[in-house]
């Protein structure tokens, strides 16, 4: 298999694994809010999510211990494939009528599995290759599949219903996700192998953690990563009150979401040969700079301008993929750091972390922006021309400050393609003395 296809495969589960993501938080809740009072899904969706986060590091740490036939990262994919089916088909395919304890045990299920697949998921793809831009093209590969997958999970369940995602179409979706999710897995995990097992960090008290905050590159990328997250979450979570008060076209917000996925996937090739000749750090910065140029112009699109904003979706989304990819790239970098000053391989750990970055980003989205628009006097049932202009510059203008405000972050940050390789280096000749004290004397 050549490096190219070996690439290929790898990114293969992002494609159900995306597909499976953005029901999970964007239609379960409006689909058990048929059954069950809206306040009441919002509280055990955020218990479930709570329990959620404060998992991710101990299951990324049990990834960096695991000793199974397939590996340290494959094996717990594995292990973690049932618990997630069992936990997504439990949701999307309730009862007729679901209790609240259904839904928070099967919500607790689904988090668990998603955790113990996701995490060994990214951590295997860091590990893949030591060599700088090589790094980016696995997670260009991997990020290329989750567009893909996000679009065929906006398009298959509204197919099903008729436009609008209810029981039916998160049910079709859960049957077919419960078949590809495996199969995607499976084909990865046979075509592509890991790295061999070095000895698993110790675990002592707090140690590990101190390890990692010592890491001056992560802390500064993590920093970077979260208000990155928060920037592109904001408007992702503000999307369908924006169309439907601001533009006032429904109608068109599955169109606009497919503009936006499409445009992502056609650009994604260009940003990957700006990505060979430059420092990846400095592409990041250019693509958050394209993104907030093009998105400074939505609040001031007009209700019957709908078109202006599916231009302005087009070239904002052009950034999507590589806005993704290449923090994913520099975090299998930020990893080196830790290796080169003699500590053992703790992707997993470092994962857990980062996955937190992502919940808590999600999380506060939609803290700051509702209570944002409320104070603004902005109401869903009767909004008041005030009220849809704050909506409009809070999804609009926030998410540019913020993504400025990361630009000076990482603009010069310290990881670049020469430092990487000086880091490859120490990290050989340390591999090469360990294999030489561990060699029998002659």
């Amino acid at each position: 298999m050549t490096a190219t296809s070996r690439i290929l495969v790898y990114g293969l589960p992002g494609l159900p694994l995306a597909a499976l993501g953005l029901p999970m938080y964007v239609y379960l809740p409006a689909v058990y809010a048929e059954w069950l009072p809206l306040a009441t899904v919002g509280v055990v969706l955020l218990v479930a999510r709570a329990v959620d986060l404060l998992t991710d590091p101990l299951i990324g740490i049990l990834g960096d211990r695991l000793h199974t036939p397939l590996g340290r990262r494959r094996g717990l994919m594995v292990l973690g494939l049932p618990v997630l089916m069992v936990g997504v088909l439990g949701l999307f395919l309730p009862p007729s009528t679901p209790t609240v304890a259904h839904l928070l045990g099967f919500s607790l299920v689904a988090y668990l599995g998603w955790s113990m697949v996701m995490l060994p998921y990214l951590a295997w793809g860091a590990e893949l290759s030591e060599e700088y831009h090589q790094r980016t093209r696995v997670t260009a590969s991997r990020e290329a599949w989750v567009i893909l997958g996000t679009l065929l999970a906006v398009i298959v369940p509204a197919l099903v219903d008729d436009g609008a995602v209810g029981v039916r179409g998160l049910g079709a979706l859960g049957i077919a996700l419960a078949v590809a999710l495996p199969c995607a897995v499976a084909v990865a995990v046979i075509w592509v192998s890991e790295p061999p097992a070095e000895p698993p960090p110790v675990l002592v008290r707090g140690a590990l953690l101190r390890e990692v905050a010592a890491n001056a590159p992560f802390r500064r990328l993590l920093l970077a990563y979260l208000l990155n997250g928060t920037a592109n979450a904001l408007p992702a979570s503000l999307f369908l009150l924006y169309v439907e008060h601001v533009l006032g076209r429904p109608d068109w917000t599955g169109p606009l979401l497919v503009v936006y996925l499409l445009a992502g996937i056609a650009a994604l090739p260009l940003w990957m040969r700006l990505a060979r000749r430059h420092d990846k750090h400095r592409v990041w910065a250019w693509s958050m700079l394209w993104a907030a140029a093009a998105f400074a112009g939505v609040p001031f699109v007009d209700p019957d301008q709908a078109w202006v904003f599916a231009v302005i979706c087009a070239l904002s989304g052009a950034s999507l993929a590589v806005d993704m990819a290449l923090p994913a790239s520099i975090q299998a970098d930020v990893l080196d750091v830790d290796r080169a000053n003699g500590g053992a391989r703790k992707a997993g750990l470092y994962y857990g972390l980062w996955s937190m970055a992502t919940k808590l980003a999600l999380a506060l989205s939609v803290g700051l922006a509702f209570p944002a628009l409320d104070l603004a006097g902005f109401d869903p049932g009767s909004p008041s021309p005030v009220g849809v202009q704050a909506l409009a510059l809070l999804y609009g203008m926030a998410p540019v400050a913020i993504k400025l405000v990361v630009v000076a972050l990482i603009w010069r940050f310290p990881l670049d393609r020469a430092a990487q390789r000086a880091l490859g280096e120490r990290i050989a000749q340390a591999e090469d003395a360990r294999t030489a004290r561990a060699s029998p004397m002659t």
